[in-house]
């Protein structure tokens, strides 16, 4: 099945809204405010500051997927990407190391936003906004699989982001708040203590 997701270029998945909300709910959901400039260092601040077993970092380009990991592999982050530019064999090898720990941080485009089924991922950060609601839960509900809690944390630089962010929380019943100063990481992570987010 994961084989099967993550290197179908036409992967179909289908779910009941029900259920949806369901997994939106299971989630710690917050979103930043932000321009496009702001967000290398934001993403770098968050890194830093909050605990995580795994995370993954959505993008909407092939482009923006390679020059993120690049910048985040500078920066010493433990960062691995896929994306469709890659042969099927390299997106099956990198996701391979990610799923047994060898990196902490995978980098990737919505190709895998259906595919990743790992115990141990319990971030998303959304760098850039989905196109739609749909998308938003595939990517989402990467985090806190398995039973395990999750936290999504989505950066909306733009108008159209606001709008997509307001279709998410219309369609699922889910109240997104902004990221506040600090955050308890029971919420999000088995080794509870506040974790202060002053940039």
């Amino acid at each position: 099945m994961i084989y099967c997701d993550i290197c179908s270029f036409q992967p179909m998945e289908i779910y009941v809204d029900d259920e949806a909300k369901l997994t939106l709910h299971g989630l710690v959901q917050h979103y930043i405010k932000l321009s496009e400039m702001e967000k290398n260092r934001k993403l770098n601040d968050l890194l830093d500051a909050l605990d995580f077993n795994q995370v993954v970092i959505f993008v909407k380009s092939v482009n923006r997927a390679a020059e993120l990991n690049k910048l985040l592999v500078e920066c010493n982050f433990p960062s691995i990407c896929i994306h469709s530019g890659m042969s099927q064999e390299e997106r099956l090898t990198r996701y391979k190391g990610f799923k047994e720990g060898h990196k902490r941080i995978l980098v990737a485009t919505d190709l895998v936003g259906r595919g990743i089924d790992i115990e141990r991922v319990n971030i998303v950060i959304n760098y850039d906004m989905p196109d739609s609601a749909d998308t938003y839960l595939h990517r989402v509900g990467r985090a806190g699989r398995f039973g395990t809690k999750g936290l999504a944390i989505t950066f909306v630089s733009s108008a159209s982001d606001s709008d997509v962010l307001n279709q998410v929380q219309e369609r699922f019943e889910v109240d997104i708040k902004e990221l506040p100063e600090q955050i308890d990481t029971s919420t999000y992570s088995m080794f509870p203590f506040v974790v202060h987010l002053y940039f």
